[in-house]
């Protein structure tokens, strides 16, 4: 059964409240939570209860009901149809994005008309919500992005599988450690050797840096000098020096210098 919507009268003649009041209580589907006889009064309804729909009155003194719509803040917004008794306020209602408006007398057929549209409004702000949840919780289970519905189908759900962190292997005779890329704080060459510091320990792998760098995950190791290579993740500052090379200092404290000709990896740090 669909939750009744949350209705909010707002309208400074008390005999007008009481009339929607009347108009609407046979609707099923719809709750009338409060009324309010001015605009001020509307705005803390409104924030107390969140209600789903605010029949508004366009007219009042002090706040008025456009007034109301502009101290409202966008996860506040319910959906609005302002009451109005005189028709050159349309225009200026919709262009304040209410979803319809009522002329006093109230029409039953302009109202029934108008709940038909909140109920439309309703039912694709869940849906939008509900498609929003669903990719959110697709990315969080696989590790990788899905901007839509149209992706998730393409790519199909079986396809999706959870993200392992990748891995560098590490041998040393006959011994090979696994160390997660993540970990990796920074890589210097050696010689013909490379020393990768992870987590407060230093390994040594023979391996060039070209091949190396073929092997890492360039969204979390850049290269950023022709005998370094740094965790983008772990920079926790940058220094200009004079001479247009910058200076990185790690989360663990340690310093690197980024080269001039490395300079377009500056935009990893911004």
């Amino acid at each position: 059964m669909e939750t009744p919507l949350k209705t909010l009268i707002v309208d400074d003649e008390s005999l007008a409240r009481r009339g929607l009041k009347h108009r609407l209580k046979d609707v099923g589907d719809l709750e009338i939570i409060a009324e309010a006889g001015n605009g001020r009064q509307a705005l803390g309804l409104i924030r107390e209860h969140r209600p789903d729909l605010v029949f508004l009155d366009i007219q009042m003194p002090g706040m008025d009901g456009f007034d109301v719509l502009r101290a409202l803040q966008p996860e506040d917004m319910p959906a609005i149809v302002f009451v109005t008794a005189f028709d050159d306020y349309a225009i200026k209602a919709f262009q304040a994005h209410a979803l319809d408006y009522l002329l006093k007398p109230i029409e039953d057929d302009r109202l029934a008309e108008a709940l038909d549209r909140v109920r439309e409004y309703r039912d694709r702000k869940q849906a939008l919500e509900h498609k929003k949840s669903l990719l959110e919780l697709v990315g969080q289970i696989t590790g990788q992005p899905v901007r839509s519905m149209r992706e998730l189908t393409a790519r199909g759900v079986d396809k999706l599988k959870k993200k392992e962190p990748p891995r560098l292997a590490i041998r040393d005779g006959g011994r090979t450690t696994w160390v997660r890329q993540e970990d990796i704080e920074w890589i210097d060459a050696a010689g013909d050797y490379m020393c990768v510091h992870a987590g407060g320990n230093t390994y040594i792998m023979r391996m060039t840096m070209k091949k190396l760098e073929q092997e890492l995950d360039s969204a979390i190791l850049q290269r950023i000098h022709r005998s370094t290579i740094v965790n983008v993740k772990q920079v926790r500052e940058m220094q200009a020096h004079i001479n247009g090379e910058y200076f990185l200092t790690l989360n663990c404290g340690h310093t690197i210098k980024l080269s001039r000709s490395y300079k377009d990896k500056l935009r990893f740090f911004d």
